[in-house]
């Protein structure tokens, strides 16, 4: 909900002068409340009086509609008719329901039902009772519905219940809104509803308002405590700011104080993202000597961590290392783990932690299949990952795009472009999305078979698609339109890529200075490598030797001489084949600089 939006119900209430009213044309307005009613119209039934004989057949009444709005699907349609002598309507009976009602939801259904048949104007007490009952019931659509349509006010109290819900269900802007509501009344919330707003935005991904919710819960002079500081802790790491949060747990510790294990494990997570490997066995030698043991997640943290950064065979031996002290890993650290092995072509480990984790009674999701499917790819085992493909649908799974990105990338990757496209078009009938992933992967897959104008195609479907090409979208495109000696193709594309704003690799200057190299067109190609080292790119050394070779060929020594010495400043060396080519070149021109050139080129090879 936005900040400023009208539907926002604190600032619109706050504005009302006079409660809502729900209007109907053939009903008077009656006044709803647990001490009964107000003003009766002669043309109305009067309250029932309230004798002991007369109360105790309203309770009995109100037990049986309790009841049967309990019991009954559709009992709107047939509850006047059920009562024909009876006021079901009545101020005194109506609340008698609501205390007999002990379902929220049937109490609001109940509420809405009454207010359409006679208009209402619900006291305080009233509300309340429905409110807090939603409130309780975690049912914070409705609560913010109910609001909406009473335009009555809870007490701060029940606001600050209402803040706990609205943060439990990830509508923390909202929660925002009730604060300041509370703050223009001149109530203070509680430590506690303080640190529910923070993890709420923590949990939201809202560092935003956790520095916000922070900052008024400062100004509001609320003292924090370590589960505040834990929640800071956290937004720092999300935030990339793990050195601040690192900093801020040493200040906590030295006040004798230990944050969760999330504020732990989440500074784990930062470093091990980092590659600050001490500081994550500090963290855990803290953790040891605070009494705050690292449990499964911290150690999932780690391993996590490792395989992103290639350390899956660090990450395998401390996933051992926990089995034997007792740990039970979790399906998510199996499948990282499976995902890790995958990555070192160690399938053989892999499908035993598939089938360890099957024997304890886990069952292994879509991410789990596509780790290994993956796996099966990368070695060239199709065939098995064909088979595991089909046993995921089997089971329920797989027609995602990342399921299905995860065999076109394999089949293209063996060359199999062919049998990739037709799941690409089998995307299509079923109804699922294709993204970067897919169209790159297939071309990909269609450049390296050679099939260029297939690739060409699939580029501009993924334009016309509207989605963002990537660097990966052009490169193989532009290097083989250079082999197959269409240069100038492959430099529009390269400006195209410019114009969308997407960084070309150096490597596709690298053909381009190849491609003219073969073509002849020397001066550009020259241009060309200037242009990389003005942008502090590092040419390959096969780029400085094709491009000298083809100078040296057509006698522009001059030329492959400049090109020699910029080589040399790279801190390339010729190889032998090119050295000795080019001094019989050089021995053969009458050039004065012969035998300096010719030195400089063997001292430097």
């Amino acid at each position: 909900m936005a900040r400023n939006s009208i539907s926002n119900s604190f600032s619109y209430l706050l504005l009302r002068q006079n409660p809502r009213t729900i209007q109907n044309p053939s009903q008077q307005i009656r006044k709803i409340g647990v001490s009964g009613g107000e003003e009766f119209p002669h043309n109305q039934s009067k309250p029932i009086p309230q004798n002991h004989h007369n109360h105790q057949k309203i309770a009995e009444i109100a037990k049986e509609v309790s009841r049967t709005i309990r019991t009954r699907p559709k009992w709107e349609q047939t509850l006047v008719s059920d009562y024909p002598n009876f006021d079901l309507f009545d101020p005194g009976f109506v609340c008698e329901v609501f205390k007999h009602q002990k379902n929220a939801f049937l109490s609001l259904r109940f509420f809405y039902w009454v207010s359409s048949h006679c208009g209402l104007s619900p006291d305080q007490i009233s509300c309340d009772v429905i409110f807090n009952g939603l409130v309780e019931a975690k049912a914070v659509n409705a609560a913010k519905s109910f609001l909406e349509f009473t335009a009555f006010m809870p007490e701060p109290a029940s606001l600050e219940s209402y803040i706990a819900c609205l943060c439990d269900g990830g509508l923390v802007e909202e929660a925002l809104d009730v604060f300041e509501h509370l703050k223009v009344v001149g109530a203070c919330p509680s430590l506690a509803t303080w640190n529910l707003a923070l993890l709420g935005s923590v949990r939201a991904g809202r560092t935003d308002l956790v520095w916000k919710f922070y900052g008024e819960m400062m100004e509001c002079g609320v003292v924090s405590d370590v589960d505040t500081v834990g929640y800071l802790i956290e937004a720092f790491c999300l935030d990339s700011k793990v050195s601040k949060g690192y900093d801020l747990l040493r200040q906590v510790l030295e006040a004798g104080y230990v944050p969760s294990n999330n504020a732990f494990n989440k500074l784990i997570s930062g470093f091990c993202k980092d590659g600050y490997h001490s500081r994550v066995s500090a963290l855990l030698h803290t953790m040891i000597a605070k009494n705050c043991a690292p449990d499964v997640f911290t150690y999932q943290e780690i391993i996590n961590g490792l395989c992103k950064r290639r350390m899956n065979s660090e990450g395998f031996r401390i996933f051992n290392e926990l089995k034997d002290r007792g740990y039970a890993p979790d399906a998510v650290m199996y499948t990282t783990m499976i995902h890790g092995l995958c990555k070192m072509k160690w399938l053989g480990d892999a499908r035993k932690l598939w089938f360890e984790m099957i024997e304890k009674g886990m069952v292994p999701n879509e991410h789990t299949y596509n780790a290994l499917i993956h796996g099966f790819c990368i070695v060239g085992n199709l065939e098995e990952a064909w088979q595991l493909y089909k046993e995921m649908l089997a089971r329920g799974y797989g027609e995602t795009t990342v399921s299905y990105n995860t065999m076109i990338s394999g089949l293209c990757s063996h060359g199999r472009a062919a049998e990739a496209h037709d799941l690409y078009k089998e995307m299509s009938q079923k109804g699922v999305a294709h993204d970067l992933i897919t169209y790159n992967s297939l071309i990909q897959g269609f450049c390296k078979e050679g099939n260029i104008a297939e690739g060409e195609k699939l580029l501009h479907e993924l334009l016309e698609q509207g989605l963002k090409p990537s660097t990966a979208s052009y490169t193989v495109l532009i290097e083989k339109l250079c082999e197959v000696g269409r240069v100038h193709e492959a430099i529009t594309l390269w400006n195209d890529m410019q114009d969308r704003g997407v960084e070309p690799a150096a490597c596709t200057s690298d053909f381009i200075i190849t491609g003219l190299s073969k073509e002849g067109c020397f001066t550009e190609g020259i241009e060309w490598l200037a242009n990389m080292l003005q942008s502090t790119l590092v040419p390959r050394k096969e780029t400085f030797e094709r491009l000298i070779q083809g100078l040296s060929q057509r006698d522009k020594l001059e030329d492959a001489l400049l090109v020699v010495e910029c080589m040399f400043k790279i801190g390339y060396a010729l190889r032998e084949c090119i050295c000795l080519s080019l001094v019989d070149k050089l021995c053969k021109d009458n050039s004065h600089r012969v035998k300096t050139c010719i030195g400089n080129i063997l001292e430097r090879s």
